[in-house]
């Protein structure tokens, strides 16, 4: 499980360095690429011809995907909305009101998700499904989203990072290390809960004093070096981190009930 933001990839991964784009427009044929994994990988454009896709799982930004000549993007969509509606009360903010009213869903939905969670017990929190983030690591990047997208942008905090922040998979541990972040930690899980709540509180309290000129906003900081240089609203960076929130959340509802 890596982060992604929306249409643009924020990823230290996304850029053209080292071996990150040596297999671009590469031709496989007669390819036996049974139980292959591809993490963090921009596939766009990728055509499979006379393929056997059998028990084949994908996840991540969707558009666009034909099936022997069906656009499937649409339904997949709907199917989504349908199971998650905080994706659709997401899509629609637009007021300050909007902002608290998302807010007070996702919290609500950790809430109800961390009774469920927690009697499974410590060991269990930490067991990765399908080689994905355990459901502690989900919490930690939930921690960086944080970090990166509201105290460091909104709030422009000169050193935002939480040491058991977990950035995105691609994102360079050299910078994570410079920034303050122990991507090697191995913490409890009442020390990530607690690095959470705090983080959380932080979030809160940005929404609880939006109006319509501070959504408007723009940061001019990015949310870590590595990240595209540009100017974003009050109203983006709020929007890329209760995207994380739902998403991970909808990640972690599925590990859940594999671990249950």
């Amino acid at each position: 499980m890596t982060a992604q933001y929306g249409p643009h990839r924020w990823s230290a991964g996304y850029h053209e360095t080292g071996n990150n784009a040596q297999l671009r427009n590469a031709h496989f044929e007669v390819m036996d690429m049974r139980n292959a994994r591809f993490v963090d990988c921009d596939l766009s454009g990728t055509r499979v011809v006379d393929g056997w896709l059998v028990d084949v799982a994908l996840d991540g930004y969707v558009q666009q995907l034909v099936v022997n000549g069906i656009d499937v993007t649409d339904y997949v969509a709907e199917q989504l909305d349908r199971r998650h509606p905080e994706r659709v009360q997401l899509r629609s903010m637009a007021s300050p009101g909007d902002f608290v009213a998302m807010w007070d869903t996702i919290e609500r939905l950790w809430s109800a998700f961390l009774e469920r969670a927690l009697p499974l017990g410590e060991q269990a929190l930490n067991e990765r499904v399908h080689e994905e983030w355990s459901f502690v690591e989900t919490l930690r990047h939930l921690v960086y989203a944080t970090d990166a997208w509201a105290s460091r942008t909104v709030l422009d905090a000169p050193r935002p990072f939480h040491v058991l922040a977990l950035p995105q998979t691609a994102y360079s541990p050299i910078d994570a290390a410079e920034l303050g972040m122990d991507l090697g930690a191995r913490p409890s899980l009442d020390e990530v809960l607690a690095a959470r709540d705090d983080r959380m509180a932080v979030v809160r309290r940005i929404v609880e004093g939006l109006d319509e000129s501070e959504l408007a906003r723009l940061c001019t900081r990015s949310p870590a070096p590595g990240y595209p240089e540009e100017e974003r609203s009050v109203a983006d960076c709020l929007s890329v981190v209760m995207k994380e929130e739902i998403e991970h959340y909808r990640y972690a509802s599925r590990d859940l009930a594999a671990l249950s």
